[in-house]
C-alpha cells in the first residue's frame, strides 16, 4: 500500500470531522435565528442523518401501539326481541314519571270503585220480578206527579197574590194556611187524613233502631206528611237509639210491637215499603212480622211542645 493510500483515510476522516463541525455550527446558528415559538426539540437523528443512534447513546423511539380491532364474531348477536327486552328492563323511571303513574293508578282505582258501587246498587233491580219493576216505576211516576202538583199549587198562590184586588187579605189567608201546614210538619198540631198503619211484631228482639229509622226515611220519601210511632210524634229532628230490649225515639223508650201511623197517599206509601230489598224484606230477614193496612182516615194526635229557638229569628222582624 502506498503512502498516498495510507494518508487518504486520515484526510477523509478529517474532512468528515470538519463537515460535522460545520454542520453543527450551522445548526446552532439556525436555532439562534429561529423565533422562540418554534420548538427546537428535533431528534438528533434528523440533524445528523449519518450518525447512528446507537453510537450517540440515544434510545430508539417506541413504535405506537395499534389497538386490536374488535372481532365481530366474539360478541353474540342479539335479536330484535332481546334488544327490546334489554331496553325496557330494568326500567328507568324518573320522579315525574313515577308521580304520573301514581295519579293514573288512583284515577283507575276510583273508576273501578264507582263502577262496582253502581253494579251493586243495580243488582237488586236486575234480580227483581217484572211486577216489582212495574211497581217501582209507578212509584216514581207518583213522586213526579206529587212534585208537579206542588209546583202548580205554588204557582196558583203566586197568581192569586198578583191578581187579587185585596192583596193584603189574600196574603193573610195564605199565611194562616202555611202556618197550619208548618204546624203539622213540626208536630205542634194534630192531623188527620188518609194513610196507612204499619205494625211490626218483633218476638225475637232483633229489630234495631236503624231499621225503624230506615222505615221513617222511606215513608218520608214516599210523601208521608205526618208520622207517629207508638205515641211519639216524628218530626224533622227526631232521632232513634237502641235502648235495652227496645228502641228510644227522642229519648222516649218504646217496645214492640212497633205501630206506625202515617198520613199520606196510601197508593204511594205501601209500595214504597214493599219494594225489593226495602223495609219489609229487611225486617222479614230479621224474623220480624210486618203488616200494612190502608185507611181513609188516620188520626195523628201526638203533639210536640213548641220550642222557641235560642238564636234564630225571622228575617222579617
Amino acid at each position: 500500500m502506498s503512502e498516498h493510500d495510507d494518508k487518504r483515510p486520515e484526510e477523509n476522516g478529517d474532512t468528515r470531522a470538519d463537515q460535522r463541525g460545520g454542520s453543527g455550527e450551522s445548526g446552532n446558528r439556525l436555532r439562534k435565528e429561529l423565533p422562540q415559538e418554534v420548538s427546537a426539540s428535533v431528534p438528533a437523528a434528523r440533524d445528523t442523518p449519518d450518525q447512528d443512534p446507537t453510537e450517540a447513546g440515544a434510545e430508539p423511539a417506541p413504535e405506537p401501539e395499534v389497538a386490536p380491532e374488535p372481532d365481530p364474531d366474539s360478541e353474540p348477536q342479539l335479536t330484535g326481541r332481546q334488544r327490546l327486552v334489554k331496553g325496557l328492563w330494568p326500567p328507568r323511571v324518573s320522579r315525574a314519571q313515577f308521580i304520573v303513574a301514581v295519579l293514573l293508578f288512583g284515577l283507575g282505582f276510583g273508576l273501578a270503585v264507582q263502577v262496582a258501587s253502581n253494579s251493586d246498587s243495580d243488582s237488586a233491580l236486575r234480580g227483581a220480578r217484572q211486577e216489582d219493576l212495574v211497581r217501582i216505576l209507578d212509584e216514581l211516576d207518583d213522586r213526579t206527579q206529587r212534585l208537579e202538583d206542588e209546583k202548580q199549587g205554588l204557582e196558583k198562590q203566586r197568581d192569586e197574590l198578583e191578581n187579587s184586588s185585596d192583596q193584603a187579605e189574600e196574603a193573610r189567608k195564605q199565611t194562616i194556611e202555611k202556618e197550619r201546614q208548618l204546624g203539622i210538619l213540626a208536630g205542634t198540631v194534630a192531623a188527620q187524613g188518609p194513610g196507612i198503619t204499619m205494625t211490626i211484631e218483633d218476638t225475637k228482639g232483633t229489630v234495631e233502631a236503624d231499621m225503624l229509622l230506615d222505615a221513617i226515611q222511606e215513608l218520608r220519601a214516599a210523601g208521608a206528611e205526618a208520622i207517629q210511632v207508638n205515641g211519639v210524634r216524628v218530626v224533622a229532628g227526631t232521632f232513634l237509639t237502641d235502648s235495652g230490649n227496645g228502641v228510644s225515639v227522642d229519648g222516649n223508650k218504646i217496645n214492640a210491637p212497633y205501630r206506625f201511623k202515617v198520613i199520606g197517599k196510601p197508593q204511594d206509601l205501601e209500595p214504597a215499603l214493599n219494594i225489593p230489598g226495602g223495609v219489609v224484606q229487611t225486617l222479614e230477614k230479621e224474623q220480624a212480622t210486618v203488616t200494612i193496612e190502608r185507611s181513609t182516615k188516620i188520626v195523628v194526635d201526638a203533639l210536640r211542645a213548641v220550642k222557641r229557638p235560642d238564636y234564630a229569628r225571622s228575617s222579617s222582624q
